[in-house]
């Protein structure tokens, strides 16, 4: 693994945080060491984990381990990349995988495209036991990026991008006060004020599980549609960038909202109220068209029912 920058062997500095996914985290790390690429680092942080993540690390020569009370994904990304070296910045999640020739393709990428503050690839699906799973990705974005990635994060594994380090330095940090959607808070301030580029080399592997965060609605909602609302600022008087702001939030509205709303009957007709009051405060607030469109008699019906 390379500790210093080269005029031609840039170091890429690996992040990869890790909270209660130790039982992934080992397939993380060797995806890692077995990079064509030799000119990186890797670190581990472990975020208050309450399982063996500090163990797993340890037992890999080199991988250096960063380790803090549990904060969040974001706090625990800034803390790798605080601790990190490299000229390129790669965020692994503990639960995917890189592709043995992801790193050599962004820097690569990273020669050819000097302007560029960020490169990202593509990926693959992977379930639970790391089989592949159909992959339904969409045909690859390849200008007006700011504006595609207002209607769609298009980049949909975080392990899909190496940074430019110097970028952080221009738009800062990951954004703490963010639970979910910081990578794509992250992709929009920095695709709004730098050129970035996509390419078609695959890159990583990406888990797709019962216990991911993606999979949780009302948190995915409640973020997508706040990192996007958070953007109307930026694009007021320019009618285009308007109105692909606007169809983003009602595609993470629709995508997100109508299972959470689907959710909240569940558990009404359960009787699960303490899940109830939260999931219907944050429909409400960032869904309020669906809650009343699409769940208004459903849940009349449900409420009813539970009553009698």
């Amino acid at each position: 693994m390379g500790t210093a920058d080269a005029h031609d062997s840039p170091v890429v500095s690996v992040v990869i945080p890790c909270y209660r996914q130790a039982h992934f985290l080992p397939h993380a790390i060797e995806s890692v060491l077995a990079q064509t690429y030799p000119h990186f680092e890797v670190i581990v942080v472990d975020d208050g984990s309450p399982d063996d993540t500090w163990a797993v690390a340890s037992r890999y020569a080199g991988v250096r381990c960063v380790r803090q009370r549990n904060r969040g994904l974001s706090a625990a990304r800034n803390a790798g990349l605080a601790a990190s070296i490299g000229s390129y910045v790669v965020f692994l999640d503990a639960d995917d995988r890189l592709t043995r020739d992801a790193l050599a393709m962004g820097v690569r990428e990273m020669a050819a495209h000097p302007d560029c503050a960020l490169i990202a690839g593509d990926c693959n699906l992977i379930n639970e036991h790391g089989s592949p799973v159909l992959s339904p990705m969409g045909p690859r974005v390849t200008r007006d990026h700011y504006r595609e990635l207002l209607k769609n994060n298009f980049i949909w594994c975080p392990a899909n991008v190496m940074y430019r380090r110097t970028v952080f330095r221009d738009v800062g940090h990951f954004d703490t006060s963010l639970r979910s959607a910081e990578d794509y808070d992250m992709y929009l301030r920095i695709a709004r004020r730098f050129p970035i580029r996509t390419h078609a080399g695959i890159v990583a592997e990406y888990r797709f599980h019962r216990l991911a965060m993606s999979r949780n609605s009302g948190r995915m909602l409640r973020f997508s549609v706040r990192v996007l609302r958070a953007q109307r600022k930026y694009v007021r008087g320019d009618r285009d960038l308007e109105a692909a702001c606007e169809s983003g939030i009602q595609a993470y509205q629709t995508f997100y909202g109508i299972p959470l709303i689907r959710q909240i009957a569940k558990n009404l007709r359960g009787r699960r109220w303490r899940q109830v009051v939260p999931e219907s405060i944050v429909a409400l607030w960032y869904h309020p068209r669906a809650f009343a469109a699409h769940a208004y008699q459903r849940l009349y019906r449900t409420i009813m029912g539970a009553f009698t």
